[in-house]
């Protein structure tokens, strides 16, 4: 519709918000030129609209909770091409924040829900053209800010190992539907862990590549430098096949170097990792809040290594300690000014937007801004807090700051192949009741962030194997890589996988429920 041509109050509003100083003459005198000028906003509305795409008519439903184990899925649907491909009859749990066109997508929140997009994400083409069958939209956290989950307006997420406890947030609903056998694969978001945690929590594989190598474009943003989208599987197998089809530049999203290459993960399985060297990193281990059992596991996992030819040796990297710290600020500052202020996507990046998506969230969020989360609402009250007062200064600083600490993990990956750690220091954490205070409710779900997140800073690819059971639970082994030697870290994970024979499954890994 044509843009609302703004009164004289309207403008003196604008003017006074500015500190212009504009007298009620200068206010006259600048409305026809401002008249004026917004008349380009209404050619660009009539020509976006003949080249916008349309939905397509897809089936879907919002399953029953007879239908719904573990209340991981928002919808169920199954959308096919059903061509041949390497996915071909294989089925896909999305992340719920990532755009299937003519499905609905919530993003675990209020504040998004009543959206459905009209096109589908690059990933989404990708899969479909593989041959994969998307079987629904998976559960995920309220605007992805968590890493527990029990923060989704539609629910928690019930762990299929213990239904009292959390899978791991934010791709809490992905990782469910793996871990239980619903789906084949699924597909996750990462700017703190979110394929990682829930995948040390859920006992599967979970993949964040190297950041740029998969295409953004599509899935709703959080902070451009951190965002990240990729596998989630039972076998690191599955996981070097999804990537690969995933995997490459769509010319769409600034995210990615012009120069991105895609190595075949597939055929890197087959190559022996024998002589392989691995540093396990010191700091990844004995947090104020690790669990003994965590870190025993993992280093059990190193020795698993040794003892399929590897070289593992202890290695110290003191800026780990440092990464949480930095990627609190570029998270925090980074997803007040992109995520809400700017309604998701931001301004000033070449790319491709979504318009309808920027005007429904826009508008759905300041009707109603009580419908963020407790974890929003925190980053909100410290990030808006810290732009209004130091004026984006710290976040720049960290920024800065993480040229050094991905400098300090480039050190130690010049002597060695890997890095491994503790995916989370500690296991599934049982999720708080709904009449839970504000403190547990954000604790549960930022307290397992320590080894993950400044890898979304850094951008270096990471790959979470299930390390061991430990009471009955799982534990994560992370595996770090170069900058685009995605291939390595999977040949890794997968040789582990090899040595333990594989990894175990919840016993009610088939679709149903274990309560």
């Amino acid at each position: 519709m044509p843009v609302q041509p703004p009164d004289p109050a309207a403008i003196a509003k604008v003017a006074e918000g500015y500190g212009l100083g504009l007298s009620e003459d200068d206010i006259k005198s600048f409305s026809p030129m401002v008249h004026g000028l917004l008349n380009s906003w209404d050619a660009v509305e009539e020509l976006y609209a003949q080249t916008a795409p349309k939905a397509p008519e897809r089936e879907w439903t919002r399953p029953s909770e007879a239908d719904n184990p573990y209340n991981a899925w928002y919808v169920t649907c199954s959308v096919t091409e059903g061509g041949e491909g390497p996915l071909a009859g294989r089925t896909v749990a999305v992340k719920d924040n990532t755009m299937v066109a003519g499905v609905p997508m919530m993003n675990g929140s209020k504040t998004v829900e009543g959206f459905t997009p009209t096109r589908d994400a690059t990933i989404i083409t990708r899969l479909l053209a593989a041959g994969a069958t998307i079987a629904g939209k998976a559960v995920c956290e309220d605007l992805c800010f968590s890493g527990g989950s029990h923060t989704s307006r539609t629910g928690p997420v019930r762990n299929p190992w213990d239904e009292t406890r959390s899978t791991g947030g934010s791709s809490s609903g992905s990782a469910a539907l793996v871990a239980s056998g619903v789906v084949d694969v699924a597909t996750g978001g990462d700017q703190g862990g979110s394929i990682r945690m829930p995948a040390s929590y859920s006992g599967i594989v979970g993949h964040k590549p190297t950041h740029g190598l998969v295409p953004y474009t599509g899935a709703f943003p959080i902070e451009q430098t951190i965002d990240h989208v990729g596998p989630m599987t039972r076998t690191v197998a599955d996981a070097a096949l999804v990537l690969s089809v995933i995997a490459g530049r769509d010319g769409l999203d600034p995210r990615q170097p012009a120069d991105v290459t895609v190595d075949d993960y597939v055929g890197a399985l087959s190559r022996s990792a024998e002589g392989l060297r691995v540093g396990v990193v010191t700091e990844g281990f004995g947090h104020p809040n690790s669990d003994p059992g965590v870190d025993d596991a993992v280093r059990a996992a190193t020795e698993t290594l040794r003892g399929a030819g590897l070289t593992v040796e202890d290695v110290s990297i003191p800026w780990h300690l440092h990464g949480a710290k930095i990627w609190d600020v570029i998270a925090t500052e980074g997803a007040t000014a992109q995520m809400v202020d700017a309604n998701g996507y931001g301004l000033n990046w070449q790319g491709l937007y979504d318009p309808e998506l920027i005007e429904h969230y826009g508008n759905q969020w300041r009707a109603d801004a009580t419908q963020f989360s407790q974890t929003v609402q925190l980053v909100l009250l410290a990030g808006k807090y810290a732009l209004n007062t130091y004026q984006g200064k710290h976040y720049a600083m960290a920024r800065n700051l993480a040229l050094e600490l991905r400098k300090a993990y480039d050190e130690a990956l010049s002597r060695y192949d890997v890095l491994v750690m503790p995916t989370t220091p500690i296991q599934a954490s049982v999720i708080p009741p709904a009449d839970a205070p504000r403190e547990e409710v954000i604790g549960r779900a930022l307290e397992m962030l320590a080894n993950t997140a400044t890898f979304d800073v850094t951008g270096h690819p990471g790959c979470s194997v299930p390390a061991g059971l430990v009471n009955g639970l799982p534990t994560g082994m992370m595996i770090i890589g170069k900058h685009f030697d995605d291939a390595t870290v999977l040949r890794v994970a997968n040789t582990f996988e090899q040595a333990v024979g594989g990894f175990p499954a919840p016993q009610s890994a088939n679709g149903g429920s274990s309560s």
